[in-house]
Protein backbone atom coordinates (compact mmCIF):
# COMPACT_ATOMS: atom_id res chain seq x y z
CA UNK A 1 0.00 0.00 0.00
CA UNK A 2 1.12 3.26 -0.72
CA UNK A 3 0.27 4.97 2.76
CA UNK A 4 1.86 7.02 3.97
CA UNK A 5 3.36 9.42 1.37
CA UNK A 6 6.61 10.38 0.72
CA UNK A 7 7.63 13.53 3.05
CA UNK A 8 9.27 15.84 0.03
CA UNK A 9 12.72 16.88 0.50
CA UNK A 10 14.91 19.31 -1.44
CA UNK A 11 16.40 16.87 -3.05
CA UNK A 12 12.69 16.12 -4.80
CA UNK A 13 12.26 20.03 -5.07
CA UNK A 14 15.35 20.34 -7.12
CA UNK A 15 13.98 17.63 -9.43
CA UNK A 16 10.98 19.27 -10.24
CA UNK A 17 12.90 22.73 -10.75
CA UNK A 18 14.78 20.45 -13.53
CA UNK A 19 11.92 19.47 -14.84
CA UNK A 20 10.44 22.77 -15.44
CA UNK A 21 12.03 26.01 -14.28
CA UNK A 22 12.85 27.60 -11.09
CA UNK A 23 10.46 30.35 -11.88
CA UNK A 24 7.71 28.20 -12.23
CA UNK A 25 7.95 26.06 -8.56
CA UNK A 26 7.21 27.26 -5.36
CA UNK A 27 7.66 25.31 -2.07
CA UNK A 28 6.27 25.56 1.53
CA UNK A 29 5.62 28.92 2.92
CA UNK A 30 5.83 30.68 -0.91
CA UNK A 31 3.17 28.90 -2.00
CA UNK A 32 0.23 31.49 -1.88
CA UNK A 33 -2.61 30.58 0.24
CA UNK A 34 -5.42 30.61 -2.34
CA UNK A 35 -3.53 27.07 -3.13
CA UNK A 36 -4.77 25.31 -0.39
CA UNK A 37 -8.20 25.13 -1.05
CA UNK A 38 -10.90 25.78 -3.47
CA UNK A 39 -14.42 27.80 -3.94
CA UNK A 40 -15.55 26.03 -0.91
CA UNK A 41 -12.92 26.33 2.30
CA UNK A 42 -15.47 24.52 4.30
CA UNK A 43 -14.44 21.24 1.94
CA UNK A 44 -10.93 21.14 3.62
CA UNK A 45 -7.82 23.94 3.15
CA UNK A 46 -4.27 21.80 2.98
CA UNK A 47 -1.37 23.29 1.83
CA UNK A 48 1.08 21.44 -0.85
CA UNK A 49 4.70 21.11 -0.42
CA UNK A 50 5.10 22.07 -3.84
CA UNK A 51 3.38 23.70 -6.34
CA UNK A 52 4.47 23.88 -9.62
CA UNK A 53 3.26 25.77 -13.18
CA UNK A 54 3.45 23.25 -15.81
CA UNK A 55 3.65 24.49 -19.81
CA UNK A 56 3.04 21.43 -22.30
CA UNK A 57 2.09 16.94 -21.17
CA UNK A 58 6.04 16.45 -21.37
CA UNK A 59 6.83 18.20 -18.16
CA UNK A 60 3.23 16.40 -17.00
CA UNK A 61 4.53 13.11 -17.90
CA UNK A 62 7.99 13.91 -16.51
CA UNK A 63 6.59 15.00 -13.14
CA UNK A 64 4.19 12.29 -12.71
CA UNK A 65 7.10 9.80 -13.75
CA UNK A 66 8.88 11.16 -10.74
CA UNK A 67 6.04 11.22 -8.26
CA UNK A 68 5.11 7.40 -9.36
CA UNK A 69 8.80 6.04 -8.77
CA UNK A 70 9.10 8.53 -5.05
CA UNK A 71 5.51 8.18 -3.88
CA UNK A 72 4.74 11.48 -3.91
CA UNK A 73 0.61 12.59 -3.92
CA UNK A 74 -0.08 15.02 -7.01
CA UNK A 75 -3.12 16.91 -7.32
CA UNK A 76 -3.82 18.90 -10.86
CA UNK A 77 -5.76 21.91 -10.07
CA UNK A 78 -7.21 24.29 -12.87
CA UNK A 79 -8.70 27.57 -11.85
CA UNK A 80 -9.94 26.62 -8.73
CA UNK A 81 -14.25 27.06 -8.87
CA UNK A 82 -14.95 24.03 -7.93
CA UNK A 83 -17.49 23.62 -4.89
CA UNK A 84 -16.34 20.07 -3.27
CA UNK A 85 -13.14 20.59 -2.32
CA UNK A 86 -11.37 18.46 -5.08
CA UNK A 87 -8.34 19.98 -5.82
CA UNK A 88 -6.91 20.37 -2.66
CA UNK A 89 -3.88 18.40 -1.49
CA UNK A 90 -5.50 16.86 1.34
CA UNK A 91 -2.51 14.49 2.22
CA UNK A 92 0.59 17.44 1.31
CA UNK A 93 2.47 16.66 -2.07
CA UNK A 94 2.52 17.95 -5.19
CA UNK A 95 0.04 20.70 -6.96
CA UNK A 96 0.26 20.29 -10.49
CA UNK A 97 -1.23 23.72 -11.81
CA UNK A 98 -1.97 23.73 -15.66
CA UNK A 99 -3.77 27.07 -16.03
CA UNK A 100 -0.42 27.55 -18.41
CA UNK A 101 -1.31 24.93 -20.68
CA UNK A 102 -3.83 27.23 -22.23
CA UNK A 103 -3.90 27.01 -26.06
CA UNK A 104 -6.80 27.11 -27.97
CA UNK A 105 -6.41 25.86 -31.35
CA UNK A 106 -8.00 26.89 -34.64
CA UNK A 107 -11.07 25.56 -34.61
CA UNK A 108 -11.79 22.43 -37.26
CA UNK A 109 -14.66 22.94 -39.40
CA UNK A 110 -15.10 20.11 -41.15
CA UNK A 111 -15.77 18.16 -38.16
CA UNK A 112 -17.19 21.17 -36.51
CA UNK A 113 -14.74 20.81 -33.48
CA UNK A 114 -12.11 22.57 -31.67
CA UNK A 115 -9.77 21.47 -29.50
CA UNK A 116 -7.91 22.77 -26.32
CA UNK A 117 -5.27 22.47 -23.62
CA UNK A 118 -6.53 22.08 -20.11
CA UNK A 119 -6.42 25.48 -19.09
CA UNK A 120 -7.86 27.40 -21.47
CA UNK A 121 -11.34 29.19 -19.91
CA UNK A 122 -14.76 28.57 -20.67
CA UNK A 123 -15.36 32.14 -21.43
CA UNK A 124 -12.42 32.14 -24.09
CA UNK A 125 -13.24 28.65 -25.85
CA UNK A 126 -17.19 29.90 -26.04
CA UNK A 127 -15.56 32.95 -27.86
CA UNK A 128 -13.68 31.13 -29.86
CA UNK A 129 -16.25 29.22 -31.15
CA UNK A 130 -18.70 32.02 -31.60
CA UNK A 131 -16.29 34.06 -33.99
CA UNK A 132 -16.63 31.11 -36.55
CA UNK A 133 -20.26 30.66 -35.86
CA UNK A 134 -20.73 27.94 -34.27
CA UNK A 135 -21.31 27.34 -30.44
CA UNK A 136 -20.34 25.24 -27.24
CA UNK A 137 -23.17 24.69 -25.20
CA UNK A 138 -22.05 24.10 -21.91
CA UNK A 139 -22.52 26.86 -19.67
CA UNK A 140 -22.36 26.05 -15.97
CA UNK A 141 -22.46 29.26 -13.94
CA UNK A 142 -18.95 30.11 -13.51
CA UNK A 143 -17.47 31.03 -16.70
CA UNK A 144 -13.79 31.47 -15.48
CA UNK A 145 -13.49 28.09 -14.61
CA UNK A 146 -10.90 25.93 -17.14
CA UNK A 147 -12.30 23.70 -19.57
CA UNK A 148 -9.85 20.90 -17.85
CA UNK A 149 -11.72 21.32 -14.76
CA UNK A 150 -15.13 21.24 -16.61
CA UNK A 151 -14.40 18.18 -18.64
CA UNK A 152 -13.04 16.54 -15.38
CA UNK A 153 -15.96 17.11 -12.92
CA UNK A 154 -18.63 16.57 -16.40
CA UNK A 155 -20.03 20.39 -15.57
CA UNK A 156 -23.63 21.00 -16.73
CA UNK A 157 -25.41 24.33 -15.86
CA UNK A 158 -28.08 26.50 -16.90
CA UNK A 159 -28.31 24.67 -20.80
CA UNK A 160 -28.04 21.09 -19.90
CA UNK A 161 -32.27 20.56 -20.57
CA UNK A 162 -31.63 21.36 -24.49
CA UNK A 163 -27.63 20.63 -24.77
CA UNK A 164 -26.81 17.81 -21.76
CA UNK A 165 -23.64 18.05 -20.11
CA UNK A 166 -19.84 18.53 -21.15
CA UNK A 167 -19.27 14.50 -21.55
CA UNK A 168 -21.76 14.96 -24.58
CA UNK A 169 -19.41 17.27 -26.13
CA UNK A 170 -16.09 15.90 -25.78
CA UNK A 171 -14.79 13.71 -28.93
CA UNK A 172 -11.22 12.78 -27.53
CA UNK A 173 -8.48 13.21 -24.94
CA UNK A 174 -5.44 13.17 -24.38
CA UNK A 175 -3.98 13.13 -21.10
CA UNK A 176 -0.86 11.70 -18.39
CA UNK A 177 -1.43 8.24 -16.75
CA UNK A 178 -0.19 8.33 -13.06
CA UNK A 179 2.77 6.54 -14.01
CA UNK A 180 3.95 9.50 -16.50
CA UNK A 181 2.86 7.42 -19.84
CA UNK A 182 0.64 9.99 -22.38
CA UNK A 183 -2.81 7.76 -23.36
CA UNK A 184 -5.37 8.88 -25.60
CA UNK A 185 -8.90 8.32 -25.13
CA UNK A 186 -10.93 8.27 -28.07
CA UNK A 187 -10.10 10.26 -31.31
CA UNK A 188 -12.01 12.70 -33.54
CA UNK A 189 -15.07 10.86 -34.54
CA UNK A 190 -18.83 10.94 -34.30
CA UNK A 191 -18.87 7.40 -33.07
CA UNK A 192 -16.70 4.77 -31.65
CA UNK A 193 -17.47 1.11 -30.65
CA UNK A 194 -13.75 0.29 -30.24
CA UNK A 195 -13.17 -1.23 -26.97
CA UNK A 196 -14.35 -0.01 -23.55
CA UNK A 197 -15.34 3.63 -24.33
CA UNK A 198 -12.38 4.81 -21.35
CA UNK A 199 -13.22 8.51 -22.55
CA UNK A 200 -16.71 8.87 -20.94
CA UNK A 201 -14.84 6.89 -17.55
CA UNK A 202 -12.10 9.64 -17.52
CA UNK A 203 -15.22 12.36 -17.80
CA UNK A 204 -16.52 13.00 -14.44
CA UNK A 205 -13.42 11.09 -12.99
CA UNK A 206 -12.75 14.59 -10.90
CA UNK A 207 -9.32 13.73 -11.38
CA UNK A 208 -8.19 10.63 -9.75
CA UNK A 209 -7.27 8.79 -12.19
CA UNK A 210 -5.43 10.53 -14.96
CA UNK A 211 -3.98 14.27 -16.03
CA UNK A 212 -5.94 16.21 -19.18
CA UNK A 213 -3.84 17.84 -21.17
CA UNK A 214 -5.77 18.02 -24.24
CA UNK A 215 -9.80 17.71 -25.54
CA UNK A 216 -11.48 17.83 -28.85
CA UNK A 217 -15.06 19.56 -28.42
CA UNK A 218 -18.24 19.15 -30.54
CA UNK A 219 -19.30 22.82 -31.35
CA UNK A 220 -23.11 23.09 -33.03
CA UNK A 221 -23.93 25.98 -35.48
CA UNK A 222 -24.72 28.88 -33.75
CA UNK A 223 -28.55 29.58 -32.88
CA UNK A 224 -30.08 32.95 -34.75
CA UNK A 225 -32.11 33.57 -32.11
CA UNK A 226 -33.11 33.36 -28.73
CA UNK A 227 -35.44 34.48 -26.24
CA UNK A 228 -35.61 34.80 -22.13
CA UNK A 229 -38.76 34.54 -20.36
CA UNK A 230 -39.97 35.31 -16.61
CA UNK A 231 -42.77 33.64 -14.99
CA UNK A 232 -43.35 35.31 -11.80
CA UNK A 233 -45.36 32.90 -9.39
CA UNK A 234 -47.42 33.32 -5.45
CA UNK A 235 -44.83 30.77 -3.77
CA UNK A 236 -42.00 28.55 -4.73
CA UNK A 237 -44.02 25.02 -5.03
CA UNK A 238 -46.41 26.92 -7.86
CA UNK A 239 -43.46 28.02 -9.71
CA UNK A 240 -41.70 23.97 -9.20
CA UNK A 241 -45.20 22.79 -10.38
CA UNK A 242 -44.95 24.26 -13.91
CA UNK A 243 -41.47 22.94 -14.50
CA UNK A 244 -43.58 19.75 -16.34
CA UNK A 245 -45.78 21.88 -18.11
CA UNK A 246 -43.54 23.91 -19.77
CA UNK A 247 -41.55 20.29 -20.49
CA UNK A 248 -44.83 19.20 -22.05
CA UNK A 249 -45.33 21.69 -24.52
CA UNK A 250 -43.67 20.82 -28.06
CA UNK A 251 -40.44 23.16 -27.91
CA UNK A 252 -37.40 22.14 -26.21
CA UNK A 253 -36.52 24.72 -23.89
CA UNK A 254 -32.70 25.54 -23.76
CA UNK A 255 -32.54 26.23 -19.81
CA UNK A 256 -35.75 26.46 -16.86
CA UNK A 257 -34.42 27.85 -13.88
CA UNK A 258 -36.09 28.98 -10.66
CA UNK A 259 -35.50 31.68 -8.25
CA UNK A 260 -36.63 32.66 -4.81
CA UNK A 261 -37.01 36.19 -4.51
CA UNK A 262 -35.42 36.46 -0.91
CA UNK A 263 -32.16 35.36 -3.36
CA UNK A 264 -33.17 38.07 -5.91
CA UNK A 265 -33.55 40.29 -3.26
CA UNK A 266 -29.29 39.76 -1.72
CA UNK A 267 -28.01 39.67 -5.14
CA UNK A 268 -29.74 43.41 -5.55
CA UNK A 269 -29.20 44.26 -1.97
CA UNK A 270 -25.38 42.95 -2.27
CA UNK A 271 -24.03 43.38 -5.60
CA UNK A 272 -26.29 46.09 -6.80
CA UNK A 273 -27.19 43.89 -10.08
CA UNK A 274 -30.93 44.69 -10.47
CA UNK A 275 -33.51 42.21 -11.85
CA UNK A 276 -36.19 43.20 -14.28
CA UNK A 277 -39.20 41.73 -12.70
CA UNK A 278 -40.74 43.12 -9.11
CA UNK A 279 -43.52 40.98 -8.37
CA UNK A 280 -43.58 37.42 -7.57
CA UNK A 281 -42.15 35.20 -3.96
CA UNK A 282 -40.66 33.08 -6.97
CA UNK A 283 -40.10 33.20 -10.97
CA UNK A 284 -38.82 30.95 -13.37
CA UNK A 285 -36.84 31.27 -16.22
CA UNK A 286 -37.09 29.73 -19.29
CA UNK A 287 -35.18 30.19 -22.31
CA UNK A 288 -35.57 29.07 -26.09
CA UNK A 289 -32.95 29.27 -28.80
CA UNK A 290 -34.59 28.55 -32.27
CA UNK A 291 -33.06 28.58 -36.37
CA UNK A 292 -35.81 30.92 -37.16
CA UNK A 293 -37.79 34.20 -35.29
CA UNK A 294 -40.87 32.18 -36.63
CA UNK A 295 -39.88 29.53 -34.51
CA UNK A 296 -39.09 31.27 -31.50
CA UNK A 297 -41.89 32.78 -31.20
CA UNK A 298 -44.25 29.73 -31.97
CA UNK A 299 -42.28 28.58 -28.68
CA UNK A 300 -42.34 32.15 -26.43
CA UNK A 301 -46.11 31.75 -27.30
CA UNK A 302 -46.72 28.57 -26.15
CA UNK A 303 -45.21 28.99 -22.95
CA UNK A 304 -46.34 32.23 -21.65
CA UNK A 305 -49.62 30.94 -22.55
CA UNK A 306 -49.03 28.12 -20.62
CA UNK A 307 -47.82 29.76 -17.60
CA UNK A 308 -50.84 32.23 -17.97
CA UNK A 309 -53.61 28.98 -17.22
CA UNK A 310 -51.21 27.86 -14.76
CA UNK A 311 -51.32 30.46 -11.80
CA UNK A 312 -48.20 32.83 -13.33
CA UNK A 313 -48.33 36.37 -12.20
CA UNK A 314 -47.82 37.49 -15.45
CA UNK A 315 -45.27 36.60 -18.00
CA UNK A 316 -42.51 39.01 -19.08
CA UNK A 317 -40.59 38.37 -22.17
CA UNK A 318 -36.82 39.97 -21.96
CA UNK A 319 -36.98 40.55 -25.76
CA UNK A 320 -33.76 42.26 -26.15
CA UNK A 321 -30.09 41.03 -25.21
CA UNK A 322 -29.88 43.54 -22.65
CA UNK A 323 -32.95 43.15 -20.68
CA UNK A 324 -32.12 38.97 -20.91
CA UNK A 325 -28.68 39.75 -19.37
CA UNK A 326 -29.75 41.88 -17.09
CA UNK A 327 -31.68 38.21 -16.13
CA UNK A 328 -29.24 35.69 -16.34
CA UNK A 329 -26.96 38.14 -14.91
CA UNK A 330 -29.47 38.15 -11.47
CA UNK A 331 -29.19 34.44 -11.71
CA UNK A 332 -25.26 33.82 -12.51
CA UNK A 333 -24.78 35.92 -9.46
CA UNK A 334 -26.40 34.10 -6.78
CA UNK A 335 -23.18 31.88 -5.19
CA UNK A 336 -21.69 35.20 -4.80
CA UNK A 337 -23.96 37.23 -3.53
CA UNK A 338 -24.47 34.67 -0.98
CA UNK A 339 -21.20 34.75 0.35
CA UNK A 340 -21.72 38.61 0.42
CA UNK A 341 -24.99 37.89 2.65
CA UNK A 342 -23.64 35.29 5.08
CA UNK A 343 -20.73 34.22 7.18
CA UNK A 344 -20.13 31.22 5.41
CA UNK A 345 -22.45 28.66 3.06
CA UNK A 346 -22.98 24.73 2.67
CA UNK A 347 -24.78 23.64 -0.51
CA UNK A 348 -26.74 20.29 -0.91
CA UNK A 349 -26.55 19.48 -4.83
CA UNK A 350 -28.37 17.12 -5.69
CA UNK A 351 -30.56 16.06 -8.72
CA UNK A 352 -33.86 14.33 -8.42
CA UNK A 353 -36.87 13.53 -10.95
CA UNK A 354 -37.96 16.26 -12.66
CA UNK A 355 -41.28 14.92 -11.33
CA UNK A 356 -40.02 15.64 -7.66
CA UNK A 357 -39.04 18.92 -7.85
CA UNK A 358 -41.61 20.82 -5.65
CA UNK A 359 -41.74 17.96 -3.39
CA UNK A 360 -38.06 18.10 -2.44
CA UNK A 361 -38.01 22.66 -2.52
CA UNK A 362 -40.68 21.96 0.06
CA UNK A 363 -39.13 19.49 2.02
CA UNK A 364 -35.92 20.59 2.28
CA UNK A 365 -36.99 24.30 3.44
CA UNK A 366 -38.33 22.55 6.32
CA UNK A 367 -35.18 20.45 7.32
CA UNK A 368 -32.96 23.14 7.53
CA UNK A 369 -35.35 25.28 8.90
CA UNK A 370 -36.12 22.49 11.62
CA UNK A 371 -32.15 22.63 12.36
CA UNK A 372 -32.06 26.68 12.65
CA UNK A 373 -30.14 26.86 9.66
CA UNK A 374 -31.41 29.95 6.77
CA UNK A 375 -31.97 27.79 3.48
CA UNK A 376 -32.83 29.11 -0.64
CA UNK A 377 -32.77 26.82 -2.76
CA UNK A 378 -32.58 27.79 -6.54
CA UNK A 379 -31.46 25.90 -9.59
CA UNK A 380 -31.47 23.75 -12.84
CA UNK A 381 -34.98 22.40 -12.28
CA UNK A 382 -34.79 21.33 -16.08
CA UNK A 383 -33.07 18.39 -15.25
CA UNK A 384 -33.84 18.34 -11.85
CA UNK A 385 -30.63 19.97 -10.42
CA UNK A 386 -31.22 21.72 -7.23
CA UNK A 387 -28.80 23.93 -5.09
CA UNK A 388 -29.93 23.79 -1.76
CA UNK A 389 -27.72 26.65 -0.35
CA UNK A 390 -27.62 26.98 3.47
CA UNK A 391 -26.37 30.04 4.76
CA UNK A 392 -25.12 30.98 8.40
CA UNK A 393 -25.60 33.70 10.45
CA UNK A 394 -23.71 35.72 12.78
CA UNK A 395 -25.72 34.72 15.49
CA UNK A 396 -24.48 30.81 14.92
CA UNK A 397 -20.83 29.62 17.01
CA UNK A 398 -18.83 27.31 14.70
CA UNK A 399 -19.59 24.06 16.50
CA UNK A 400 -23.49 25.21 15.91
CA UNK A 401 -23.40 25.48 12.09
CA UNK A 402 -21.33 22.09 11.97
CA UNK A 403 -23.70 20.62 13.50
CA UNK A 404 -26.90 21.85 12.50
CA UNK A 405 -25.27 21.73 8.40
CA UNK A 406 -24.63 18.12 8.50
CA UNK A 407 -27.44 16.70 10.28
CA UNK A 408 -29.50 19.07 7.66
CA UNK A 409 -27.12 17.53 4.84
CA UNK A 410 -27.53 13.72 5.84
CA UNK A 411 -31.23 14.40 5.54
CA UNK A 412 -31.40 16.05 2.78
CA UNK A 413 -29.13 13.65 0.87
CA UNK A 414 -31.69 10.70 2.43
CA UNK A 415 -34.47 13.03 0.81
CA UNK A 416 -33.17 12.76 -2.27
CA UNK A 417 -32.60 9.39 -2.13
CA UNK A 418 -36.09 8.56 -1.31
CA UNK A 419 -37.45 10.57 -4.07
CA UNK A 420 -35.21 8.71 -6.09
CA UNK A 421 -32.56 11.04 -6.98
CA UNK A 422 -28.69 11.22 -6.75
CA UNK A 423 -26.08 12.77 -4.26
CA UNK A 424 -24.78 15.74 -6.75
CA UNK A 425 -25.50 16.85 -9.70
CA UNK A 426 -22.83 18.51 -10.99
CA UNK A 427 -20.54 19.36 -8.49
CA UNK A 428 -18.77 16.22 -7.82
CA UNK A 429 -17.74 14.27 -4.45
CA UNK A 430 -14.65 15.75 -3.79
CA UNK A 431 -13.85 15.57 -0.50
CA UNK A 432 -16.64 17.23 0.88
CA UNK A 433 -19.55 14.49 -0.18
CA UNK A 434 -16.90 11.37 0.83
CA UNK A 435 -19.10 10.38 3.88
CA UNK A 436 -22.70 10.15 1.63
CA UNK A 437 -21.21 8.51 -1.10
CA UNK A 438 -21.69 4.44 -0.05
CA UNK A 439 -25.18 5.04 1.36
CA UNK A 440 -26.26 6.04 -2.48
CA UNK A 441 -23.86 3.79 -4.42
CA UNK A 442 -23.90 0.81 -2.30
CA UNK A 443 -21.25 -1.28 -1.35
CA UNK A 444 -20.70 -3.57 -4.32
CA UNK A 445 -20.51 -0.50 -6.32
CA UNK A 446 -17.84 1.38 -3.93
CA UNK A 447 -15.67 -2.24 -5.12
CA UNK A 448 -16.34 -1.27 -8.31
CA UNK A 449 -14.87 2.08 -7.84
CA UNK A 450 -11.88 1.29 -6.27
CA UNK A 451 -11.08 -1.17 -8.64
CA UNK A 452 -11.47 1.39 -11.55
CA UNK A 453 -9.16 3.44 -9.23
CA UNK A 454 -6.43 1.11 -8.82
CA UNK A 455 -6.45 0.33 -12.32
CA UNK A 456 -5.53 3.58 -13.41
CA UNK A 457 -3.59 4.27 -10.15
CA UNK A 458 -1.90 1.23 -8.39
CA UNK A 459 0.38 3.65 -5.97
CA UNK A 460 -2.82 5.85 -5.25
CA UNK A 461 -0.87 8.81 -5.51
CA UNK A 462 -3.03 11.01 -8.18
CA UNK A 463 -5.65 13.09 -6.41
CA UNK A 464 -5.86 10.64 -3.06
CA UNK A 465 -8.70 10.84 -0.58
CA UNK A 466 -11.10 12.18 -3.28
CA UNK A 467 -14.59 10.84 -4.28
CA UNK A 468 -13.87 7.41 -2.83
CA UNK A 469 -12.41 6.29 0.17
CA UNK A 470 -9.66 3.67 0.17
CA UNK A 471 -8.34 2.12 3.48
CA UNK A 472 -4.64 3.65 4.39
CA UNK A 473 -3.06 0.94 6.24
Amino acid sequence: MPYPYKKMTQEDFDKIIEITDNERVWVGDEIAKEYYKDEMPEYGVFPPELYVEVLNKEEVSEIMKYAYEQNIPVVCRGAGTGLAGGATCKYGGIMLSVMRMNKIFPVDHKNQTITAQPGALLIDIQAAAKEEGLFYPPDPGEKTASIGGNVITNAGGMKAVRYGLTRDFVRCIEAVMPDGFIMNFSSNVVKNTTGFDVKDLVIGSEGILCILTEVTLKLLPAPTCSSTLVMPFRSLEECADMVPKVLDLPFVPTAIEFLERELIDIVERSLHKLFPVKHGEAVLIVMYDASSKEELDRAVEAAAEAALENGALDCNIAGTPERAASVWEVRGAILEGMKADSVAQEECDVVVPRSEIAEYVKQAKKIASAHGIRVEPCGHCGDGNIHTEMLRGPEMSDEEWKKATHESLTELYALSKKLGGQLSGEHGIGNGRLDFLEEFAGPRMIELYKSIKRAFDDKLILNPGKMIKIDEN
